[in-house]
């Protein structure tokens, strides 16, 4: 008799495409309406929506769903992708905000919150490509 392999994978545990369509959408809701979040809000269009459906396959892919991301967009390639928008400190912490916001909001499973916004700390730290200036009042906290 073979082994049956009994690995979830997260996008399974937290409850597929529709969780990730609901946390997609608290993400950018939450990046609408909090002023810490004004300045991450600029660096995208005026229309979300295209934004939205790139972020719903890439999470989804990432979180171990169909590869509709790289399907459609090849190897994701984030830092590079993002390389035109500065990203220091400040649009790191109002990203994770805005996620952290939206994780608790569409995420039930406890422990899985907490897993995926360990690694999208680690992805949004990554991602910074901008020294923040020791003079900006943004970098110093207070």
């Amino acid at each position: 008799m073979k082994d049956v392999d009994m690995t979830v994978s997260m996008f399974e545990r937290i409850g597929g495409a529709a969780t990730v369509d609901r946390l997609v959408d608290a993400f950018y809701a939450r990046m609408e309406t909090l002023p810490e979040a004004k300045t991450i809000r600029a660096l995208h269009a005026p229309d979300l929506g295209p934004v939205k459906e790139v972020l719903k396959r890439y999470l989804g892919e990432w979180l171990g769903g169909p590869k509709l991301y790289s399907a459609e967009r090849g190897h994701p390639r984030l830092r590079q992708r993002h390389l035109g928008f500065p990203i220091g400190n400040a649009e790191r912490d109002a990203w994770l905000l805005c996620m952290r916001g939206a994780l608790d909001e569409t995420v039930v499973d406890a422990a899985a919150r907490q897993e995926i916004y360990g690694l999208l700390a680690k992805l949004a730290d990554w991602m910074r490509n901008q020294e923040d200036n020791p003079h900006d009042a943004r970098a110093a906290p207070r």
